[in-house]
């Protein structure tokens, strides 16, 4: 058995693999039919115009839901492994919750294009990744609380790691992207797709656009982590037949399904 079919480890494998995939196939559909420039563009600009639009925007909406079944695999690990202990309890059910709002910002960036609704657009970037990173620090907080009877201290530190990598992005990010639309550099730059390197503000276009791709892959980086704890789960589904039709309840399941219910089991 290769080490991608153990338990559920092929989830953030193929979380990160599509993902990766849906950035690269937008670029490279951008480069080729001279939509945007070939060095390191805005990963936004390359989902801007059609073609590479719609692949762009039905690859991170599977991406996004790809998410969501990863982060509730890993707050049910997590749960599961931790039942009585109060505290990672509640950090988990905290990290699924921002889990989830970054998986729907991602949804959002998927289908509100930058150059037509640029602030809808940097909102869904903000859940994205502003919230994803906590979402991390919630994970790598989880991680070091539970080693060494659960994790051991190399994942926490791998983790910590991508953390610093991914936090450090943003903050390069925000900073160039504050620099370079404060108005020093002209007006309407959120619509230029094309830069000439001998223009002014050239230099921070450039440091903004390679920290948004190290942030987009440090951030993918995080679920690779996941591939070894997902090798031990494994997932099947129980089909219990109550009777031969599907219209009519039998009197034994009602009386049973009632008996729960008094019993305070559902």
């Amino acid at each position: 058995m290769w080490w991608f079919q153990q338990g559920l480890s092929f989830l953030p494998v193929a979380l990160v693999v599509w993902s990766a995939a849906s950035f690269i196939f937008s670029y490279i559909t951008a480069i080729t039919l001279h939509h945007v420039d070939p060095l390191v563009p805005y990963i936004s600009d390359t989902g801007t115009i059609p073609p590479e639009r719609c692949l762009f925007g039905i690859m991170l909406n599977i991406s996004a839901f790809m998410g969501m079944a990863t982060m509730y695999v890993r707050y049910k690990q997590v749960h599961a492994l931790n039942p009585e202990k109060s505290k990672i309890t509640k950090l988990n059910k905290i990290g699924f919750t921002l889990g989830l709002m970054s998986c729907f910002g991602l949804c959002i960036i998927a289908n509100f294009q930058k150059c037509i609704l640029y602030y809808i657009h940097v909102i869904g970037a903000c859940l994205t990744f502003g919230v994803g990173v906590i979402y991390m620090l919630v994970q790598t907080i989880l991680s070091y609380l539970m080693q060494p009877e659960v994790h051991s201290k190399d994942i926490f530190w791998i983790r910590l790691t991508v953390l610093i990598w991914c936090s450090s992005s943003i903050a390069s990010m925000f900073i160039s992207s504050v620099v370079l639309y404060s108005g020093l550099y002209g007006t309407n730059l959120v619509q230029k797709l094309h830069w000439d390197p001998q223009e002014k503000g050239y230099t921070a276009h450039l440091i903004s656009t390679i920290s948004e791709w190290s942030l987009a892959f440090s951030f993918l980086s995080f679920f690779l982590t996941y591939i070894r704890d997902f090798q031990k789960i494994s997932l099947r589904a129980i089909v219990s037949l109550q009777g031969q039709t599907l219209y009519n309840t039998p009197q034994s399941f009602m009386t049973d399904e009632q008996t729960l219910l008094v019993a305070g089991s559902i």
